[in-house]
């Protein structure tokens, strides 16, 4: 008798110890390589469940859970699962963000940046402790960076550090594409009503990004930013949520209708389980007014970020559905990106997505 309470005592404590390893949620995301030829994404962690896109070898992607033999990722920002066995990790130095090699910190205090590379060249500008640069050249010494006026200056090499990962992501210097201007209209939003719709919050996280960022967390900072340039431009604005809260689709498209709207604006941020995968998209539901309005906001904000063009779609999402009012609904990059990922943290980056909102809707209030 006690053998057999001995027995299954122990099977028992197996069977904890098997329940519990088959279900591992990981602390931080981490990065995997596909390892083969072809992986199906599923809906679900089950081999019946629906196949909602494919997989190749050498493909890397960010995984946030492990389950019996199942591992979460997202895909197109939704939760999505691949089967664990056919992925195998990546070192942190093998997908590191490329942009660390590129940048410089400022380590001393009133750092003069001159004309060209050595101290006999004019001084043309200063940098202060803490500020970041993107290095284009180097010289015996010297750092040849880009400046925030687009133009290119010197720094000695001796006032200057690689940045840490949590200095690059949150100091990025994010500039205008080369060789384009952001064209601003003197005409104003003033009698104009914007409903500005962070998406998510609350119980509802949206995809999950490097360093197991939230979606919601990154679209609210990016709105508040966005509707503070709006104001500034004239409009009225209307936040359908300010703080970390759950609201339905029906409750946002409410809050639209229930005030004389001009153009309802839900932001987004994407996710996809290749980490190459990167860009903007703008997305309307049908043509006509609601096209034009994407195309003018979407073609303000490639003109003004270096981001990657993911083009205007047609979607069916239910907030321009069923929306009255002039509906579009932006993905500013991609959280699963570590280029996007990087850029998308900056006050930079927030400025420009909002300075060219309120280009694009004056382009469209105003056009001829």
């Amino acid at each position: 008798m006690v053998g057999m309470r001995f027995f299954t005592a122990s099977t028992f404590l197996l069977l904890c110890l098997f329940i519990f390893a088959s279900v591992s949620y990981a602390e931080h995301s981490r990065t995997y390589e596909v390892h083969a030829s072809q992986l199906h994404v599923r809906d679900a962690p089950d081999y019946d469940a629906t196949i909602i896109g494919n997989l190749q070898t050498g493909d890397k992607v960010v995984i946030f859970q492990e389950e019996y033999g199942w591992a979460k990722t997202y895909y197109h920002g939704k939760e999505a699962w691949i089967a664990f066995q056919y992925v195998q990790p990546v070192s942190q130095e093998e997908h590191a963000p490329s942009t660390h090699q590129d940048q410089i910190v400022i380590t001393g205090s009133n750092v003069h940046i001159r004309s060209g590379p050595s101290m006999d060249d004019h001084i043309i500008d200063s940098a202060s402790k803490g500020d970041m640069f993107e290095v284009i050249d180097a010289k015996e010494g010297w750092k040849k960076v880009v400046l925030r006026t687009d133009e290119h200056g010197w720094i000695a090499e001796q006032f200057t550090s690689k940045p840490s990962p949590s200095e690059q992501t949150s100091q990025l210097i994010i500039r205008p594409k080369e060789g384009t201007t952001v064209q601003t209209s003197p005409q104003s939003l003033e009698k104009y009503t914007i409903v500005i719709d962070p998406g998510h919050g609350g119980k509802d996280p949206g995809a999950i990004g490097l360093d197991d960022v939230a979606e919601k967390d990154v679209i609210l900072s990016t709105s508040e930013v966005v509707a503070e340039h709006l104001r500034e431009a004239g409009a009225t604005v209307i936040l359908t949520r300010t703080g970390d809260e759950f609201l339905s689709l029906e409750e946002r498209i409410r809050v639209s209708n229930s005030h004389h709207t001009d153009a309802f604006i839900s932001i987004h941020y994407n996710a996809f389980p290749i980490l190459t995968v990167r860009g903007m998209s703008t997305y309307y539901y049908d043509g006509g007014n609601d096209e034009q309005l994407a195309q003018h906001i979407h073609s303000s904000l490639i003109e003004a970020i270096n981001l990657p063009d993911r083009g205007i779609q047609q979607a069916d999402y239910k907030v321009l559905r069923e929306n009255r009012d002039l509906a579009i609904l932006i993905e500013l990059g991609f959280i699963t990106n570590p280029d996007d990922f990087s850029a998308i943290h900056t006050p930079d980056y927030k400025d420009q997505v909002g300075e060219a909102i309120v280009n694009g809707l004056i382009n469209y209030f105003h056009q001829p």
